[in-house]
């Protein structure tokens, strides 16, 4: 059956290695955790079964633009899905939400932010799931390269569906973290199935270069078809790609800090091979299945190895080869060490960055829970005279405690709240008759307006109130100088969102003990790091399959450590057959002239007389003069 169903919606004959196997496991109603390499197929794993069954599959995804690209494929394929993210207006919200419940669909993506909205708890509980799938699921550990506090609840939209399988996936677990997923995620039992972390077409190199720029020159001219070169700084991405660009290579920068449309605009060109290299920041990547990616190159040392394994992973989806080269030198390893520092500053220091971010957005103690707030860490930086650097970190250490949650810059919708009682509303509604029909308008499009700043859409409300987006933004403002509703005009910024009220210094806890871990983990993860890049014995492929718990026979044999080790072998073996070459002529003619054996080596004779003189410094032959004979 699954076969059939793989052959009528993907048009595939056969599944890929592991496929089947975690198809099978969650038919059978077991949990499931998959671990699969980046562009291993992880989503036929869940999509196949979910269409075996009868219901609808809940997908958490934390990632929107995957969301919105496996939507748009499985719609193409005539799959009804849906997605639900960030961002989004109440209505839309809420219309998704009823045809998830109603609606003969397959598929409904939820970002993890979503799962604790009152909203979604309560209509996901009248939901047929038919499988839980949670994808990037090391984000649940808190042990993980990239722990998301929103995955936890996770386990509590567990119980309101009932006993549903679970399908999570992942590309990058440790032992460790995996065996931490499955006790995040309630599993009945243990039960990992992997396909292996090889990339047989993938050669991985290291490089200890001090000229990257010329490095980098040297990658793209010599290995065809479209590239990913990863940095660190935003700044860096429009500096290398102009140098690309200024020696004849089409290339394009791209970092969270660019606005959506230019962002997808640059995505396309590059999907479409108008740009053959992207120069981007670690934002570039999750989501895009381009098969042909010919190399990746790391400008900057990755804080981890999970997160270079992933990403060297976007090359040579195809199976086509494929170079993942990494370039480093002691600078590197410096300021990654320096990362590491400011990565963790003090608990105190981070606890009144806690008081400092509410002082600066004017929420008072015991206020402000799932309170949106636009929140610039430049202005509140220079507000309180902080390093920003540390002030980021120590926001991001909050949000990992679970206190708030921090966005990318991005395109925040409108949002209002009423800030008046419904009987005060009502004497408005008298006094200025007006906007009586506007007001009644907005409550009727969405609920919950008296108890949180709801997301909108003006030109939906234009158009059921056949106003125009203007009139409707003016009519808007009209209310919030009245001192009737709280508007927050659409904005392009980050936003901070509160999950809990402002707490006095004594009840705010971040457990030393934690701190601790996490500080030693993340350290260890840089010296894993470190490591890789200097350890140039060991078969990089080998390297990182032993770091993800795993254990391979074989070298992979492409690597820059397979490569030299094997030409530093075969000379071996080609200077032992030119020694036994040298000792049969001279057996033969008793004594030869270094001019005679010049000649008879060929195009070969600087290796000849190499071991030539090594058989003399060994006293395997004596020189006599200008003849050569054995002892």
């Amino acid at each position: 059956m699954i076969a059939g169903i793989l052959k009528k919606y993907w048009g595939y004959d056969g599944f890929r290695p592991m496929q089947e196997e975690i198809i099978n496991s969650a038919l059978e109603g077991k949990d499931t955790l998959a671990l699969m390499p980046t562009g291993g197929g992880k989503s036929v794993c869940f999509q196949v079964p979910a269409m075996a069954r009868e219901g609808l599959c809940l997908v958490v995804s934390p990632l929107i633009a995957l969301m919105k690209d496996q939507v748009q494929n499985l719609n193409s394929k005539g799959i009804k899905a849906l997605a639900i993210y960030s961002g989004m207006p109440y209505s839309k919200i809420d219309i998704t939400l009823d045809n998830a419940i109603y609606g003969d669909f397959k598929f409904l993506y939820v970002s993890p932010e979503r799962l604790h909205t009152p909203l979604f708890k309560e209509r996901v509980k009248r939901m047929e799931i038919n499988f839980l799938v949670v994808d990037e699921a090391h984000c649940i550990s808190q042990w993980g390269y990239d722990f998301r506090p929103a995955y936890l609840e996770i386990k509590e939209i567990k119980k309101l569906i009932g006993d549903v399988p679970v399908i999570a996936l992942t590309a990058t677990a440790t032992k460790s973290v995996a065996d931490d997923i499955m006790r995040c995620l309630d599993f009945q039992a243990p039960n990992v199935i992997s396909s292996g972390f090889e990339r047989k077409n993938l050669s991985y190199v290291v490089r200890n270069v001090d000229d990257k720029f010329g490095n980098l020159l040297k990658i793209c001219n010599g290995v065809p078809g479209t590239g990913i070169v990863y940095v660190r700084e935003r700044k860096r991405c429009e500096e290398i790609s102009s140098f690309l660009r200024q020696n004849g290579i089409t290339s394009d920068f791209y970092h969270a800090g660019l606005g959506k449309e230019l962002r997808e605009a640059k995505q396309d060109a590059w999907k479409n091979d108008e740009t053959r290299v992207i120069v981007a920041t670690n934002a570039f990547g999750m989501g895009i299945d381009k098969p042909d990616v010919r190399f990746v190159v790391h400008y900057d040392l990755p804080d981890s190895l999970e997160a270079y394994f992933q990403e060297a992973g976007r090359a040579g989806r195809d199976g086509e080869r494929a170079y993942a080269t990494l370039l480093w030198n002691s600078t590197d390893i410096q300021r990654l060490r320096q990362i590491h520092t400011v990565s963790f500053p003090d608990l105190e220091y981070i606890k009144d960055i806690y008081q400092k971010v509410f002082i600066y957005l004017n929420i008072p103690y015991e206020d402000g829970r799932e309170s949106v707030n636009k929140f610039n860490l430049v202005e509140f930086s220079k507000k309180f005279s902080l390093n920003s650097v540390s002030a980021y970190y120590a926001t991001k250490y909050i949000e990992q405690e679970g206190y708030w949650e921090l966005t990318d810059e991005m395109d925040n919708p409108s949002k209002i709240m009423f800030i008046v009682g419904r009987d005060e509303l009502y004497r408005v509604q008298i006094d200025n008759p007006e906007l009586d029909k506007f007001i009644k308008s907005i409550l009727r499009i969405y609920t919950a307006l008296f108890s949180r700043l709801t997301s909108i859409d003006e030109e939906y409300i234009a158009r059921v109130t056949t106003d125009s987006p203007v009139g409707v933004k003016e009519k808007l403002k009209q209310l919030s100088k009245l001192r009737i509703i709280k508007y927050i005009p659409r904005v392009r910024t980050p936003l901070i969102i509160m999950n809990n009220e402002r707490l006095l210094e004594s009840n705010l806890y971040i457990s030393p003990k934690r701190y601790e871990e996490r500080k030693g983990l993340f350290q260890k993860r840089i010296e894993s790091m470190i490591s890789y890049v200097k350890e140039d014995e060991i078969c990089r492929s080998r390297q990182l399959i032993d770091y993800f718990g795993q254990e391979t026979e074989n070298d992979c044999g492409i690597c820059d450590v397979c490569i030299r080790n094997r030409n530093n072998s075969n000379i071996g073996l080609r200077k032992r057959s030119v020694e036994a070459h040298i000792v049969r002529l001279l057996q033969e003619n008793g004594t030869m002239g270094i001019s005679q054996i010049e000649t008879i080596a060929g195009d070969e004779y600087k290796l000849y007389l190499q071991v030539l003189r090594e058989m003399i410094d060994n006293n395997a032959a004596i020189n006599e003069g200008d003849k050569i004979r054995l002892p």
